[in-house]
């Protein structure tokens, strides 16, 4: 019989190597989902399936940022992509655990009874949390940081035993590593107590060295969390009810636990191919070679549960990578498995720290290289070749902003002088202009490299991030080589001639500055008005762009007058805690009250009153930075009730929460200070009464100075004013803080009215222009022509919008409300200063206090349950009883 030949219109799929497999995957973590995942991409026509099977009830999720559930307490949104279960050629099991693999039947028995057949199998069962011998270690109130699961029993735990205890919970965190520290700041955000203990002599002992080490340690000090260091837990005692309670140290202390988290490492799971008969390795993990094939030709193994030339990797990076080499040489490929250079960043615990390569210079002959400032908390180091070329590794904590940039040229060419790439200024301007080779690669996790990077840039048309992101999937993991990719995508671009995008986000196609002047012709009033006419699509925003525009709208509603429209109730959702309930939070969940106090005047008769409520309160008084006296420890519930008392006494609460002014510091100036030329003090007040409330990109600060020595330190001001003989100097683009900048000289010998008239021109300039976030200090040094140019448009007016400037500031001057007094007499704004919103007169039973130098304090694990106090004035009522006593004993 002839057979006809297709018809040329048909197109003929070619057959693929895996048609008629059964391929059957034991582990649905993230190198399970990998593999899936890549082999529906890579054989998209292919006649195979694919079972997936997962211990866990959840769909594959992503275990690297496992510490983002306590942010929305939502395990759906840590899944990856999903699309993939949508073929109808692979198959999803959860919540069924692998128990038996007959390999003479190629056959896998799950804990259901259900029976799995297999051509091919693939063993992707990863880690499991190893926990160190110690009694009591299976108490109630111990938990593994590992899983959805676990976090979500932790949370659960912490609230229950708050409620349970009546105080703060005092938590133990074993093990001082990534995940470690993760899990103790999980706890603090839980409203827990962290203390980290670690057998090593520094945390993150593997990926940092001895510097780095105890850098970290301070900032993780800083943070509120207690650390420990080369001690390690011998035991664990029950409380009264059976619970934990107490840990036992090697070095025979003590430590009060109330709940503890273990992560001190991990364990391949290896259990299913040991007991098939699979080679092990001697730290166990099934041996696997190059082709990530294992003792059996049918069997392979990825990830955490294999061991390839003796070690388990415990990254997703290499996980991928086999995944990938299993699915290629599934299709007939050869390409083979290899550990390259990883690097390891800290992540949601607010601290920055990451590591790359031979950070312990174990290299014959290697230098080191090192900046370490301990004032800002900072530590680079890099390790070179003896002849200080080539890059070996580098550790960088508490400024990591030149990791991604340089983990890409482990054991290559530095290309620059190693002390002025990490030198404090500016260190990575002596790489701004080199380019990575095209080999090197860029996302680890997802071996990408940087020619793949410009790629898709230059030939499939990826003109942002995002996009990036989607067509090579580089930087869909951890995210830490974002800025790198953005570094490529901006240097491919310029090549071709090409605008390089300042997009706000995914949501808006333009940049702050194009943005607020969109909105401010448009005329736009809420988020979802500015998102209809000039965002890229419905929802409800991310965190870059909800409180960017909460702030363009702040200051457009006061800079156009408008400051009872609508628009200050409608910008609730989209701030931060701060800038809703206008106060600052602390530590244990309490706020700051501090009232302006322009130029640092204030009458008698007000501080009388500022007393009175501190006493009445029980509140922690401190004079700050700022020229102001502030309150500690206020309850969100007491908070208009402590403004009233200030508005009626004439105070008017300050925005030292806010990206806005926070003060105008001055010196004594010409009314006591026999140095003085000019009045400081009259200037600093006229200033702060024209500029409170103004909203801005970043938080504002003005100094005011009555002669050249400087008392009021306006040099390092956002806004700085010299007195001179023959007027004052104004100087503008300096702030302390993490990046100190001087601030520069704009014009000299200016009168009181002149030199308002310019503070005004410069500061409704920088609102409209400044990128989201951007100090005065970066647009000042950032501004095109530099402050030359700035003079002219600001002093000169050289482009003819001088005066429209200053109207605006006029129009937000004219229309300044006490936005605390507003609160304290709307009652449906102040019905929302409740702690609990369904049982308003309840407060939060675990804030614990102590007396310390005759102020309160929040209390910290080592305090005396005994000498604590639940509320700040049961606290001072104790302590001047006791004086009183002390008093009558001494008569």
């Amino acid at each position: 019989m002839t057979v006809p030949a297709p018809s040329p219109l048909v197109p003929v799929r070619a057959r693929s190597p895996l048609d008629g497999t059964r391929l059957l995957v034991l582990g649905g973590g993230m190198t399970g989902h990998r593999l899936a995942a890549r082999l529906r991409a890579e054989d998209p026509d292919g006649d195979w399936s694919l079972t997936v099977i997962g211990e866990e009830p959840q769909r594959p999720y992503d275990r690297v940022h496992l510490s983002d559930w306590f942010d929305h307490h939502h395990e759906d949104l840590l899944s990856l992509e999903t699309g993939v279960w949508d073929d109808p050629r692979i198959t999803l099991v959860t919540g069924d655990k692998a128990e038996s693999l007959d390999r003479s039947a190629h056959t896998v028995t799950c804990a259901s009874g259900t029976v799995h057949e297999y051509d091919r199998l693939v063993l992707a069962t990863g880690s499991w949390a190893w926990a160190p011998r110690a009694e009591g270690k299976d108490l109630p109130g111990s938990f593994s940081y590992r899983t959805v699961a676990d976090v979500e029993s932790l949370a659960a735990w912490v609230a229950e035993r708050g409620e349970t205890l009546g105080r703060e919970v005092r938590g133990v965190v074993v093990g001082g590593g990534v995940l470690g520290l993760e899990a103790a700041a999980a706890l603090q955000g839980l409203g827990a107590h962290s203390t980290v203990v670690e057998f090593a002599d520094r945390l993150m002992a593997v990926q940092l060295d001895d510097g780095g080490g105890e850098m970290l340690r301070l900032l993780i000090q800083d943070k509120g969390i207690d650390v420990r260091t080369g001690v390690g837990a011998t035991a664990f005692r029950p409380a009264a009810d059976g619970a934990i309670g107490t840990a036992e140290l090697t070095d025979g202390s003590e430590l009060p636990a109330d709940v503890v988290v273990f992560s001190t490492g991990i364990r391949p799971r290896d259990r299913i191919g040991r007991e098939a008969g699979l080679a092990v390795g001697e730290r166990g993990g099934i041996v696997v070679g190059e082709s990530c094939q294992t003792s059996d030709p049918d069997i392979w193994a990825i990830g955490e549960c294999a061991s390839f030339e003796g070690v388990c990797a415990g990254l997703i990076a290499p996980g991928n990578d086999m995944a990938d080499v299993v699915v290629d040489r599934f299709l007939g490929g050869t390409r083979t498995h290899s550990r390259g250079e990883g690097g390891t960043k800290l992540k949601g615990v607010g601290v920055d720290a990451a590591a790359f390569g031979d950070v312990n210079a174990m290299t014959p002959d290697a230098l080191e290289v090192s900046f370490v400032d301990p004032v800002h908390r900072q530590y680079r180091k890099l390790v070179l070749s003896d002849d200080a070329t080539t890059l070996l590794g580098g550790v960088f904590v508490g400024d990591i902003s030149l990791y991604s940039q340089l983990r890409p040229l482990t054991g290559r060419a530095l290309g620059a002088d190693p002390s002025a790439v990490i030198a404090p200024e500016g260190g990575g301007d002596a790489l701004a202009g080199a380019e990575l080779p095209d080999d090197a690669v860029v996302c680890s996790c997802n071996n990408i490299a940087a020619g793949a990077v410009r790629h898709s840039v230059n030939e499939q048309g990826c003109h942002t991030v995002g996009a990036i992101k989607e067509c090579t999937t580089a930087g869909t993991v951890c995210g830490s080589c974002v800025p790198t990719l953005t570094k490529i995508l901006n240097q491919e671009l310029a090549k071709s001639g090409i605008e390089v995008s300042r997009a706000l986000c995914e949501h808006f196609d333009h940049s702050r500055a194009e943005l607020y002047k969109l909105v401010e012709e448009g005329g736009q009033e809420t988020f979802t008005e500015v998102v209809a006419a000039h965002g890229t699509g419905a929802g409800r925003g991310c965190a870059v762009c909800r409180p960017t525009v909460a702030s363009i709208l702040s200051s457009l509603g006061a800079l156009a007058g408008k400051r009872h429209n609508p628009v200050g109730r409608q910008l609730g959702s989209l701030q931060d805690t701060n800038d809703h309930v206008m106060a600052n939070i602390q530590k244990d969940g309490t706020y700051s009250v501090i009232p302006a106090m322009p130029a640092g005047e204030v009458t008698p008769e007000k501080l009388l009153v500022f007393a009175q409520v501190a006493k009445d309160y029980g509140l922690y008084v401190k004079v700050n930075g700022a020229q102001r006296i502030g309150m500690f420890g206020a309850r969100l519930e007491q908070l208009p009730e402590i403004w009233e008392r200030l508005v009626a006494a004439g105070f008017q609460s300050g925005h030292a929460y806010g990206k806005s002014l926070r003060m105008v510091k001055s010196c004594l100036g010409t009314n006591w200070c026999r140095f003085g030329v000019g009045d400081s003090t009259a200037m600093a007040a006229r200033l702060e009464a024209r500029y409170r409330g103004l909203r801005s990109p970043h938080k504002l600060k003005i100094g005011v100075s009555g002669c050249a020595r400087e008392c009021a330190e306006a040099q390092a001001k956002d806004v700085g004013v010299i007195a001179t003989h023959r007027g004052w100097n104004l100087y503008v683009g300096g702030n302390g803080g993490a990046q100190p900048a001087h601030a520069q000289l704009l014009v000299e010998d200016l009168d009181d009215e002149t030199l308002q008239r310019c503070i005004d021109r410069f500061l409704i300039l920088y609102i409209r222009e400044a990128d989201k976030l951007q100090r005065t200090a970066r647009w000042v040094e950032e501004y095109p022509g530099g402050i030359a140019e700035l003079r002219r448009v600001v002093v000169e007016d050289s482009l003819g919008i001088g005066e429209e400037l200053e109207a605006a500031m006029q129009r937000h001057a004219d229309s300044y409300v006490d936005e605390w007094a507003e609160a304290v007499n709307d009652p449906e704004r102040r019905a929302k200063f409740v702690s609990f919103i369904n049982a308003p007169d309840l407060h939060d039973k675990s804030l614990r206090y102590v007396i310390e130098r005759e102020q309160i304090r929040p209390a910290r694990s080592e305090d005396d349950p005994a000498d604590t106090f639940p509320t700040p004035l049961a606290a001072k009522e104790h302590a001047l009883a006791g004086a009183a006593q002390l008093s009558q004993e001494d008569q």
